[in-house]
């Protein structure tokens, strides 16, 4: 399991790292002979999608190294930190895009902006739908093996689809006598990054805290318990976000009158079922306590 979800998440990241290389040099050519700056501005957000997808490369191969003395739980929250760094680098992109565009916006010199031609209009058409496919082709792929570093990349593709739709509203008008649209767009393009951003880091922070479950999952695995063999009670149940790995800790109640070994196989048995009808489980512990019909 563990060899496909690196096969899969390599293979996604070396096409996305390819195309995002031709999609760069493609936006810059189409941004300076196209007279746009909103292109540019896109290009250099693409252009850092080719360092996030190696840094998501790089988190996501750590995350999958076997458990060792010093890590004990293992090391997928290698994933969430590549995650953050990837947010910091796109927070970082979305602020150097939002203040040039300001920065032309305030000058108030509108005659001295240029008036993006046909070819950066179409190169924004082009990006829009690429990047589009590149996200949902990571997405789908993130969701198959679970990998939130996979998953902040996919929303970095979408977050520079919809970067290219801003700079192609922005081109339109420039091209239609409204120049200070191109700067405008440089501008919402940025807000587009920054919300990506938060997004990101908000779930990575989640992973890195011990948050708990969805209420759903979490009710999914109390109802699965309590219809197991010989579990008269659950007393707790409580489960914790390890990278993209889940542990549970379930108390149930047994008969009091058993003897130690069937009280373990009961256990036992409520700790096979967790782990095997949820897979992201990595461990389960089950603690028996006694109960009386009194």
């Amino acid at each position: 399991m563990k060899d496909e979800s690196k096969s899969v998440a390599l293979r996604i990241s070396v096409t996305t790292i390819i195309l995002n290389f031709l999609l760069t040099v493609f936006k810059f050519i189409a941004g300076i002979v196209g007279k746009s700056g909103a292109m540019i501005s896109d290009a250099i957000h693409s252009a850092s999608d080719v360092l996030s997808t190696i840094i998501v490369i790089v988190g996501f191969i750590l995350s999958r190294k076997k458990s060792d003395f010093e890590h004990q739980y293992g090391h997928e929250r290698y994933e969430c930190v590549s995650a953050i760094i990837l947010a910091v680098i796109l927070g970082a992109t979305g602020v150097g895009v939002g203040y040039k565009g300001l920065e032309k916006i305030f000058s108030q010199d509108y005659n001295e902006l240029t008036v993006p031609t046909m070819l950066a209009l179409s190169a924004s058409a082009i990006s829009i739908i690429v990047k589009e496919i590149m996200y949902w082709y990571t997405y789908i792929g993130a969701k198959k093996i679970n990998s939130s570093s996979l998953k902040a990349d996919a929303w970095h593709h979408r977050s520079d689809a919809l970067s290219s739709v801003g700079s192609l509203i922005g081109i339109f008008g420039a091209m239609h006598g409204i120049k200070v649209l191109d700067p405008v767009a440089s501008v919402v393009i940025s807000l587009f990054i920054l919300k990506a951003t938060y997004d990101i880091v908000k779930d990575s922070i989640d992973k890195m805290i011990d948050k708990s479950c969805d209420k759903e999952t979490v009710s999914k695995m109390a109802t699965l318990v309590r219809e197991q063999d010989g579990v008269k009670r659950l007393d707790v149940i409580k489960t914790r976000l390890f990278g993209n790995k889940i542990y549970v800790d379930i108390e149930i109640s047994a008969d009091e009158n058993l003897n130690l070994k069937e009280s373990h196989e009961i256990s036992k048995n409520v700790h096979d079922v967790i782990e095997k009808e949820f897979p992201l489980v990595k461990h389960c512990m089950v603690h028996v306590n006694p109960f009386s019909e009194e």
